[in-house]
C-alpha cells in the first residue's frame, strides 16, 4: 500500500512537468506539415497548398544553404572542443590548489557568468570590443591598429567561441571538480609513498580518473553539434559577417519572421531536428559503449 501510494505521489509530481512537454514540445510537432505546404497564415495549416519537397528542394538550390551548414559545423564544433578543454584544464588547476577557501572563492566567480543572459553579455561584449573599447584602447598602447571584431570575418568566430567559453566553462568546472571528488584519494597516498612527484600523480591517477567523464560529455556533445548558440549570434552579428556567422537558427528566424517565408523556415528547422536526432542516437550509443552510460 505504501509503495503505491509513493508511486501515485511520484506521478503527481511529474505531471506539471510532462503537461508542460505536451504543450510545448509535442503538440507543436503537427506543425511540422508546414515544411510540405506552400503555407498561407491566411489559409492556415488545413487549407494551403500542399508543395511536397519543393521547400526542400529551395533549400538545397541556394546559394548560402552550404555556408550556413558549414558555419553551424565549425561553431558549434570549436564550442564543443574548446569548451571541454578549458575547464578540464581549469579543473586540473583548481584541484592543485591546497586552500579550500580560495577554492571556493575561484569556482564562485567563475560560475557566476553561466546565469547571466546573452542579451545582458552581448551589450557588454559590443561596448568592449568596439573601436573605442577597452580592448582596442589596449591593442593601441600597444601599438597595434583597431581591430574591428565583431565586423569582421577573421574574428568573429573567435569571438563567438572565446564568449561562449568564458560564459560555461565554470559551470562544466563543477562537473570536473565532482569527478575528482570520486577519486580514491588512498592512491594519491600510495603513490606519494612510492616517490611519485605531483606531477606523476596528476598525470597516472588524475588525469585517468576524469576520463570516464570526459568521454562522456564528448559523445553527449555530439548531438548538439548543430547547436552553434542562436541567443548569443543573434545578439553579436550583422550582415557583414554572415559569410562566417550566420548559422542554421539565425537563418530559420531571418527566413520565417523577418521575410515570412514559414514554409522554407519550417523545412530547414525539420532537417536540423532529423539530424541533430540521429546525432543524439548516436551519441547516446557511444557513451554507452566507451563510458558505460546509460538511461534505458
Amino acid at each position: 500500500m505504501r509503495n503505491q501510494t509513493f508511486i501515485r505521489n511520484y506521478h503527481i509530481m511529474l505531471m506539471p512537468g510532462i503537461l508542460l512537454l505536451i504543450a510545448f514540445s509535442v503538440i507543436p510537432m503537427f506543425g511540422i506539415v508546414i515544411a510540405f505546404q506552400d503555407f498561407q497564415p491566411t489559409r492556415g495549416i488545413f487549407r494551403s497548398e500542399w508543395i511536397g519537397w519543393e521547400n526542400f528542394e529551395y533549400m538545397f538550390a541556394l546559394p548560402d544553404s552550404r555556408s550556413i551548414f558549414v558555419n553551424t559545423m565549425v561553431i558549434a564544433s570549436l564550442k564543443i572542443v574548446f569548451g571541454m578543454a578549458a575547464p578540464f584544464l581549469f579543473a586540473l588547476l583548481l584541484h592543485e590548489v591546497v586552500s579550500t577557501k580560495f577554492k571556493r572563492i575561484v569556482q564562485t566567480i567563475v560560475y557566476l557568468p553561466h546565469f547571466m543572459s546573452w542579451v545582458i553579455l552581448s551589450g557588454i561584449l559590443i561596448n568592449l570590443l568596439s573601436l573605442e573599447g577597452v580592448v582596442n584602447q589596449v591593442v593601441q598602447f600597444f601599438g597595434g591598429d583597431p581591430i574591428l571584431f565583431l565586423q569582421s570575418n577573421v574574428w568573429f568566430r573567435v569571438v563567438l567561441v572565446a564568449s561562449d567559453v568564458w560564459k560555461e566553462f565554470g559551470f562544466n568546472t563543477i562537473i570536473y571538480i565532482a569527478a575528482l571528488t570520486s577519486i580514491n584519494t588512498n592512491l594519491y597516498e600510495a603513490a606519494a609513498i612510492d616517490g611519485a612527484s605531483r606531477f606523476q600523480r596528476l598525470l597516472y591517477i588524475t588525469i585517468p580518473g576524469l576520463l570516464p567523464t570526459v568521454i562522456l560529455l564528448a559523445t553527449l556533445g555530439l548531438g548538439n553539434v548543430l547547436n552553434a548558440g542562436f541567443e548569443q549570434i543573434l545578439n553579436l552579428y550583422n550582415p557583414i559577417v554572415y559569410e562566417t556567422g550566420d548559422i542554421i537558427d539565425t537563418y530559420v528566424y531571418r527566413a520565417g519572421l523577418l521575410e515570412i517565408q514559414y514554409g522554407l523556415a519550417t523545412a530547414v528547422g525539420l532537417l536540423k531536428s532529423v539530424v541533430s536526432f540521429v546525432l543524439i542516437a548516436v551519441s547516446y550509443l557511444l557513451a554507452a559503449r566507451f563510458a558505460n552510460y546509460r538511461i534505458f
